[in-house]
């Protein structure tokens, strides 16, 4: 039995609870590849979490197969760096298109639907409706989990860094960036 291409679609309000699962399935699952406990339990709770901007935005898409979300992700016109970042004075600010980067945001697939080009395709949705709103490039924080597809999709890495969480503990990850094609 073959199984059905996933279908893409903009995320609304109402699927928040099944991404919030899908997102901290995924973690759960990937992030012991890279990390070391404690610090994947604190990534999956303060991570992997659904920010509502980006489903009021209209800027989350989610890939669903068979009636599930398999997959999540989006971009933002926000200056909200990560959903983990906290809640910062200025996180809501539209990012001018001429001058600063839009933000790929929360980047999530389902462990059994990894490799199949899911993550891809949601980059490519981010790209080109960042594109049609006048920006010039993209800026994104990534885990390590995150690293090889942003690599593969032409991000250049600026600078490893400690992602700060909540809790005190900290997780590895990188500034990336990528020029928007015209």
């Amino acid at each position: 039995m073959s199984v059905a291409e996933p279908v893409f679609r903009v995320a609304t309000l109402d699927d928040r609870g099944a991404i919030d699962a899908l997102m901290k399935e995924s973690a759960a699952a990937h992030f012991p590849r890279f990390y070391e406990e404690p610090a994947c339990s604190s990534a999956v709770e303060y991570i992997a979490i659904v920010d509502p901007m980006l489903l009021e935005d209209g800027t989350y898409f989610v890939l669903e197969a068979g009636g599930e979300i398999v997959a999540c992700g989006g971009w933002s016109r926000r200056d909200k760096l990560y959903t983990g970042s906290g809640d910062a004075e200025g996180d809501a600010r539209l990012l001018d298109p001429a001058t600063e980067p839009a933000r790929v945001r929360a980047m999530f697939v389902r462990d059994d639907w990894s490799r199949r080009g899911l993550g891809r395709r949601i980059l490519e949705e981010c790209e080109a409706a960042a594109r049609a709103e006048g920006f010039r490039e993209l800026s994104l924080m990534s885990t390590m989990p995150g690293l090889p597809l942003y690599l593969a999709y032409g991000f250049e890495k600026h600078e490893d860094v400690d992602i700060p969480l909540p809790d005190g503990l900290t997780v590895p990850g990188a500034t990336m960036s990528k020029p928007i094609e015209p």
